[in-house]
Formats: structure tokens, C-alpha cells, sequence
């Protein structure tokens, strides 16, 4: 397997791929890529958050590859606030794409953190479902609500998909950043950068803000 990349211009890893001794198409480098077509999020349910700036054309690696590239398994996770009273959180959509190869995803882990500061604290709750799947944008039920005070939180939304059946997937970033910082990690040290949770602009120096996110439920 190649070394993971990194480019110069623009600070972007690169995204190769080489072929395995198994003769499978093994991931080299993860990280950044331009984002291709994809369907449109559904917001006909409950809006209790959305945040949806201006697409930066850039998604961000946040997935469970097998278990032979578990040193590339990866998390990304954006913070946001609930206020107002308590919510019940049913269902979470993502704006993301496939690279490397176009998925699906077999299902997606959707996980529900206190914040710790300014990061990932505690875990408040852990669900994998299968998501409607649009070119990589899921609209994701959860199989249980999710109860949230007010307060500041933290949610998460990694696929989960073989590298070598689909390919990456990659959660999309818009231009701006609200609350705290997009964080990101990869604790099996695959890339390089960031094995505990750090600032994804950080890790991964794109010049790109947040997730594009909507949380659904009532409140």
C-alpha cells in the first residue's frame, strides 16, 4: 500500500488507490474530495436544526472500512445546541457523496455526544440504521428517539462501507462555521493525523467550515 499523500496546493491528502496482494483495490489515501451529483435532502418532517450554508464542493471522510483497513476507519462530528426545551430526535439527514468508487453504504452509525469542551464528550446515544441513500446524501431514522435537553451536543454520522465493494464515502462541508469547530479523528493512526478528536480544519487543512446537517424530531 502507498503512504498517504499529501498535497501542497491547497493542503488536500490525497486519494490513490493500489491494488492488493488479494488483488483488491486497497484505499492509499483518504481525506478530501470534490463533490460529485446528488439528490436532494428531504426536509418534510419536524425541522428542530438545519444547517445548510453554502456547499464548499469538499466532503470530508467519516467511515468503518473493513476490518483489514480498520487503521483508516475515521469520524467526523459537528456541534450543535439545543435550547428552548427538550427534544426527541427520530431522524438525521446528511449531505454526502462517494468517491473512489459509489458505494452504498450497507448502513450508517449515528452517535449523539455531550460536548467536552469545545469536543466530543460523553456518549448520549449510538444507533446504526439504514438511511435513505441519494449519490450519498442519507436521510437516516432512527430506530429510537433520541432525548436531548438543553444544552450543547455533538452528533456524528460515519458510514459504514467496504472500501473495496464501494469505494469512500465523504460528509460535505459548506463554507462557513457555526458553534465550535467540525471535529474529526482517526485513532487508528491510518493517516497520520489527529488519532483523538481534533479541529477537522486542522487535521485536514481544506479552508472549509462545517458539516451540512438536519436533525428531525419534536421539540
Amino acid at each position: 500500500m502507498n503512504k498517504t499523500m499529501l498535497l501542497a496546493a491547497g493542503a488536500v491528502l490525497a486519494l490513490t488507490g493500489a491494488a492488493s496482494a488479494a488483488g483488491h483495490i486497497a484505499p492509499a489515501g483518504h481525506g478530501v474530495v470534490k463533490a460529485f451529483p446528488r439528490g436532494a435532502v428531504d426536509r418534510a418532517a419536524h425541522v428542530l436544526y438545519d444547517q445548510h450554508g453554502t456547499d464548499s464542493g469538499i466532503g470530508i471522510v467519516s467511515q468503518n472500512f473493513e476490518s483489514s483497513f480498520d487503521a483508516y476507519d475515521a469520524q467526523a462530528a459537528d456541534d450543535f445546541t439545543v435550547s428552548g426545551g427538550k427534544w426527541k430526535v427520530s431522524e438525521v439527514d446528511v449531505n454526502g457523496v462517494y468517491f473512489n468508487g459509489s458505494g452504498p453504504a450497507r448502513d450508517e452509525t449515528v452517535t449523539f455526544y455531550k460536548d467536552k469542551n469545545g469536543h466530543p464528550g460523553k456518549t448520549v446515544s449510538s444507533q446504526t440504521a439504514a438511511g435513505s441513500d441519494s449519490f450519498g446524501s442519507f436521510n437516516i431514522k432512527l430506530g429510537s428517539n433520541v432525548k436531548l435537553k438543553p444544552g450543547h451536543y455533538w452528533v456524528s454520522v460515519v458510514a459504514n462501507l467496504d472500501f473495496g465493494a464501494g469505494g469512500e464515502w465523504g460528509w460535505e462541508n459548506q463554507t462557513t462555521t457555526v458553534g465550535d469547530p467540525a471535529q474529526w479523528q482517526n485513532p487508528g493512526g491510518g493517516f497520520g493525523v489527529c488519532s483523538t478528536w481534533g479541529d477537522e480544519n486542522s487535521c485536514i487543512p481544506d479552508g472549509q467550515g462545517d458539516h451540512m446537517f438536519t436533525i428531525k424530531g419534536k421539540g
